[in-house]
């Protein structure tokens, strides 16, 4: 059998970040002696070259400005023009998460005998139930997709309530770079923190994410705030963007961080980070990691804390993250998304180095059992051996139901 042909369609794609982007880029490093792979993407930096080769794939970028409707516009030519280019290359059309240019992309690529698969990214976004209750067009794109692939359990369950077909749902979680995401031992926590700039000799708490409504950013710093309030110090380090084109982002949430850190007294505790090409060095010389999120399909950086050896603090969502993290045993989950209840989670392992390490070494266990990218790219060719086959379907790639359990 020939070299599978894949186009990879992102939102993003490096320099630019999201978390569909970097699970993307990790999947052709791990398959990139197995499968031929090209980018197409979007971009909101006019600066990125319209072609460019990274790490050896060839990278097609659309420039558009989403507060523009003129540059919408141009860039839908753009994306059909781009595709119809590169189509004769490829066989298969993989998207990373569902948008408005995935209807175009997929339009295209039926109408050209390419097989599709779409890869969910996020519940209450591209699950099957969310964009069924979507335009009409949407729907109808969507459902012309060969295959879904689902990185949680509760993606699983909205196709037979939508009418589609189970067996073109492949459960494949996520995964994470071991190597790259490892524990540090104290010393080298220390002196990561000393390079990096954050103050030493308290815990330091991580948060990694855009500054969005979502990721709730504003709810971290209140805990912080409060705990601090109460003589509980630590170093709160925000590493995400905080300002930008992207619609997720509201650049007033940092400001107002700012703003409040100042008047109390406290900014040189409060760190922020626009971007860290080495991500892994902040995890390192983390302490803690927390995420009030609301939203999420499967956060890969609560997989890569967990690597990290870092105890993550997340928000419980069902069958997202409570699939993951074993309260008290791999890291804790908070109810809701507010700034109490993760203050009081927070508490007692700010206080106990020996909680946070036997918590950190658990997490990394689990996710080295269950998440090594390694797996997720076996699972991920094999979807595309099969899509390649004469009418090939993916009842040979299961698993009829997913797992594993947060217990691990």
């Amino acid at each position: 059998m020939t070299r599978p042909r894949v186009l990879m369609v992102t939102g993003v794609y490096a320099p630019e970040t999201s978390g569909a982007s970097l699970q993307c880029r990790r999947l052709i490093r791990a398959l990139r002696d197995r499968v031929d792979f090209r980018v197409l993407t979007t971009s909101t930096d006019p600066s990125l070259p319209w072609n460019s080769v990274i790490e050896d794939t060839p990278v097609r970028r659309v420039a558009v400005d989403p507060r523009s409707r003129v540059s919408k516009l141009a860039a839908i030519e753009r994306m059909a023009s781009s595709f119809l280019e590169i189509a004769p290359n490829i066989d298969i059309v993989h998207l990373h998460g569902f948008s408005l240019k995935s209807v175009l992309v997929i339009a295209l690529a039926r109408l050209m005998g390419k097989r599709i698969v779409i890869k969910l990214t996020s519940v209450g976004h591209d699950d099957p139930q969310s964009m069924r209750a979507a335009s009409k067009l949407q729907w109808l794109a969507y459902r012309r997709a060969d295959t879904f692939i689902g990185v949680t359990p509760r993606f699983a369950e909205g196709f037979a309530a939508t009418g589609l077909d189970e067996r073109r749902f492949v459960f494949i979680p996520n995964g994470v770079d071991l190597q790259r995401f490892r524990p540090a031992t104290p010393d080298v926590r220390a002196e990561l923190q000393h390079q990096l700039r954050i103050a030493t000799g308290e815990p330091v708490i991580l948060f990694v994410g855009f500054f969005s409504r979502e990721k709730n950013p504003d709810v971290l710093f209140d805990a912080w705030l409060a705990l601090l309030d109460r003589g509980i110090k630590s170093t709160l380090v925000f590493v995400g963007a905080t300002s930008g084109a992207y619609y997720e982002i509201d650049s007033g949430i940092a400001d107002r961080i700012k703003a409040r850190a100042e008047k109390r007294g406290v900014g040189e505790r409060v760190v922020f980070v626009e971007s860290a090409e080495h991500i892994e060095h902040y995890y390192r010389a983390a302490d803690l990691f927390a995420l009030p999120t609301a939203r999420e399909g499967l956060p890969n950086v609560l997989l890569e804390a967990m690597a990290s050896g870092v105890p993550p603090i997340i928000t419980r969502l069902e069958g997202v993250t409570d699939w993951i993290v074993d309260p008290g045993v791999t890291g804790e989950l908070v109810a809701s998304p507010e700034s109490a209840p993760f203050a009081h989670a927070l508490e007692p392992l700010l206080i106990s180095a020996e909680r946070r390490q036997a918590i950190g070494e658990a997490a990394r266990a689990h996710v080295a059992a269950h998440f090594d990218i390694a797996a997720t790219a076996d699972r991920t060719f094999a979807v595309y051996e099969q899509l390649l086959k004469p009418g090939g379907d993916q009842r040979s790639i299961g698993p009829e139901k997913p797992g594993p359990p947060a217990a691990g």
